[in-house]
């Protein structure tokens, strides 16, 4: 087993993914129907990735100027709340594909603020799966303690996530005697699940919403007939889009707006309430489950980041959004003009968005 770099630098992390021949694509619609029916789980699919339109790539970059230096300081204050909470070497593992950016600019940071010795592996967690285990043993076969590594990711929308995690590694140290932190440190936590945040604002990090082009060319993880055992989770390499690739000139804007900030000073975290993040997650999701009689949670996507991959990657039955004005949502008004999806405006909503995925049964 090997790992690559993707389209970063060899030295800003190591992808613990195998790479993949491109796959024989299933439609977005089709792909819906067969996980909803559970004929196939979503990880063993893949949906054709098209390249942004020009459109789109301005909003991009205008999500850029508007929250880059948002996105920037909170980097800024997760880096030292990892240092603070690490003694000596730190071994980021960050949660492809979202959190892999958000890695290679924390990995740069916490070496260059912090004069901390840092290595970055980027690994594969799917939900209802788990964690890549292989990958993980490489990890620690590669000599890295098990209390160095942190685990990282861009944000938390419901929490899935920071719970499948939280499962996963308490199980694989019951089995291998290993005391693993199964905390997860995000940018923003909007479910009140993550170990460490800098923030639970719903804002856009401008990361969130490109796909391949801005996460090393790789595709969403894969776990399907073609990983073997003992294989790491699988990943399509997307070489054809590098002309267009903005994974490094991004990263590069963040850690250089990061330094900038720095200068004056680390700033300092707000005081995150959990709990109170979490409960208004589970009063938003009772209301929206029983406003629109939904009964599978799965259906339902908060956040302006899930809010975009449902846009992007699965077939979406509504766009809600608490203001069609606010420019953080405009890259989603885009997306749902482009695929007919209507939008309503529910100005009570405690996020900027949340999309619903449509049922199969809906027709």
């Amino acid at each position: 087993m090997t790992s690559f770099s993707g389209s970063y630098r060899a030295d800003e992390v190591q992808i613990l993914l195998k790479q993949l021949p491109l796959q024989p694509f299933v439609s977005v619609e089709e792909k819906e129907a067969l996980i909803q029916s559970r004929q196939k789980h979503y990880s063993e699919m893949l949906s054709p990735e098209s390249l942004p339109s020009a459109r789109y790539l301005r909003i991009f970059e205008d999500a850029c100027a508007a929250n880059l230096r948002q996105m920037a300081r909170d980097c800024l204050v997760l880096a030292g709340l990892i240092a603070e909470r690490r003694n000596g070497d730190i071994t980021l593992v960050s949660l492809a594909r979202a959190g892999t950016p958000v890695g290679v600019i924390l990995k740069r940071l916490l070496s260059g603020m912090f004069g901390r010795q840092v290595s970055h592996y980027s690994v594969s967690i799917i939900r209802d799966r788990g964690i890549d285990e292989a990958a993980l043993r490489f990890i620690l076969d590669s000599g890295h303690a098990p209390d160095t590594i942190v685990f990282v990711d861009g944000w938390t929308g419901k929490g899935v996530i920071s719970r499948e995690l939280a499962r996963c590694i308490g199980k694989y140290n019951l089995e291998h005697g290993t005391r693993i932190d199964p905390g997860l440190y995000v940018l923003a936590d909007l479910a009140g699940t993550a170990a460490c945040a800098s923030s639970s604002a719903d804002y856009l990090i401008p990361s969130s919403i490109l796909n391949a082009t801005v996460s090393g060319l790789i595709s969403r993880s894969i776990l399907n007939d073609a990983i073997g055992a003992g294989d790491f989770h699988g990943c399509v390499y997307y070489e054809q889009f590098a002309p267009y690739d903005r994974s490094r000139q991004f990263a590069d804007a963040v850690v250089k707006a990061a330094l900038k900030i720095g200068r004056d000073g680390v700033p300092l975290p707000t005081a995150q309430d959990r709990q109170a993040s979490a409960d208004v997650s589970r009063a938003c999701m009772a209301r929206l489950l029983a406003a629109h009689a939904i009964d599978d949670p799965n259906m339902v996507k908060p956040g302006i980041g899930e809010a975009t991959r449902v846009l992007l990657r699965r077939v979406p039955r509504l766009l809600i959004l608490r203001d069609a004005d606010a420019a953080d949502v405009l890259h989603l008004k885009l997306l749902a003009q482009e695929k007919h999806v209507p939008v309503v405006i529910d100005p009570t909503l405690p996020y900027q968005a949340v999309s619903l995925i449509r049922s199969a049964l809906d027709g």
